[in-house]
């Protein structure tokens, strides 16, 4: 992995208003789904066998969840994004301490785009969509953090900062 290489996690962009706010969140949030999915492969190298179900839960969610976003953008007639080849990691990664704080920080980053979703969404069934995998990306940052041990294991608004 380089520098030029797209980098990772959640960065939701400015959207234009209405229906392309939407797409474009959508759009957003694969691109969040296509770089926590090769974060998972990481984070499952380096993991211990006692969280094994725990990586295997996450990437199965992120994989179902990718493949459904990309079908409600084609019924929008809209290309979806592509899986960029590699990712660059925000950290070093090199124990399996370090494979639950990415993956704890890829959750986060999800419920950040996914609550970005939430706020654009034109229909009640992308705003059904989105907050739940919002909740989804919330409770398993939570389960990464209790594997790490951190407190408090979750936020008060997951994807917000307030």
């Amino acid at each position: 992995m380089t520098s030029s290489e797209p980098s990772f996690g959640a960065s939701p962009k400015r959207s234009p208003a209405g229906k392309d706010a939407d797409t474009a969140a959508l759009s957003d949030a694969l691109a969040v789904e296509h770089a926590t999915i090769y974060g998972y492969g990481i984070v499952s190298a380096l993991s211990p066998p006692s969280v094994n179900d725990l990586v295997v839960e996450a990437l199965n969610q992120h994989r179902q969840r990718r493949d459904d976003v990309i079908a409600m953008l084609a019924a929008r007639k809209v290309t979806a994004p592509a899986a960029a080849a590699g990712y660059q990691l925000p950290n070093d990664v090199g124990s399996p301490a370090d494979a639950a704080r990415l993956a704890a920080r890829m959750e986060n980053d999800g419920a950040t785009a996914w609550r970005a979703v939430v706020e654009h969404a034109e229909t009640a069934d992308d705003r059904a969509f989105a907050s739940t995998a919002l909740t989804q990306s919330a409770v398993m940052a939570a389960r990464w953090n209790k594997v790490l041990g951190a407190w408090p294991i979750t936020t008060s608004f997951p994807g917000g900062n307030e």
